[in-house]
């Protein structure tokens, strides 16, 4: 954790840019889950005109359309907070543009090639038509047991080179555009999924908290959730 141990920091990046698709909620998310275990968190926004901390423990990215995710992309690797906490390892979880934004480079709709942040080996051009709608992805072994669900709504077609893995594989989707869904290097994780992803996902949003304390959060069961997450996995299959 940070240089404040008695609290873990949540580093929401860039909320004015990248805030189209309600991302802004897995920083919530997980600075709930946190405090719901005894564990003092804060959710610390920067925005577009500020300096990104390089301390905090985690930090967040969400989803925007082509002009933000390349403004975004330009800001940050012009900052130099956010990789300079990539180079000491801190925890960062992007979504969709986010996950865009991470890697190495990502074309928009105009054919323009816009240079991305390198955290992720991954490299994004536009797909022939719009993916909108439910997924369901079989997660990676090493990153979980319970299928994950989310609404996808991206052009990205997503190649995932060998120094990343993916989150895992699409069951019902479109996803990367190859089967595979997301891609993770070390403690940088990403995926198109929204809902917000970790608030319908809570096995994974523990997987990053883990990173983040160093070892698995003890279990917290919330009911109401486990319920409309395994009603969502009934309505995927019936159709």
């Amino acid at each position: 954790m940070s240089a404040d141990t008695s609290k873990v920091h949540i580093g929401l990046i860039l909320p004015d840019v990248l805030g189209t698709y309600g991302d802004s909620g897995n920083a919530t998310v997980l600075c709930k889950r946190l405090e719901w275990r005894g564990i003092a968190a804060m959710v610390v926004p920067v925005r577009i005109s500020e300096p990104t901390p390089a301390s905090l423990d985690l930090y967040v990215l969400g989803g925007g359309e082509d002009d933000a995710q390349a403004l975004a992309a330009d800001y940050l690797r012009e900052d130099p907070g956010l990789l300079r906490a990539a180079e000491r390892g801190a925890v960062i979880v992007g979504v969709c543009a986010g996950l865009q934004v991470l890697g190495a480079s990502f074309t928009t709709s105009d054919g323009a090639v816009h240079r991305g942040l390198g955290l992720l080996d991954v490299t994004t051009k536009p797909g022939e038509r719009r993916s909108v709608g439910e997924v369901v992805v079989q997660p990676n072994p090493l990153f979980g047991g319970n299928p994950l669900t989310g609404f996808e709504n991206h052009m990205g077609v997503t190649s995932v080179g060998p120094d990343s893995v993916p989150l895992g594989r699409v069951q019902r989707g479109t996803g990367n555009g190859d089967r595979s869904e997301g891609a993770v290097r070390g403690h940088v994780l990403a995926t198109y999924l929204h809902g917000p992803v970790l608030a319908r996902n809570p096995e994974l949003a523990d997987l990053v908290l883990g990173w983040v304390v160093g070892h698995p959060p003890p279990p917290l069961e919330v009911p109401e959730i486990e319920l409309l997450r395994q009603e969502r996995l009934t309505r995927r299959r019936a159709r």
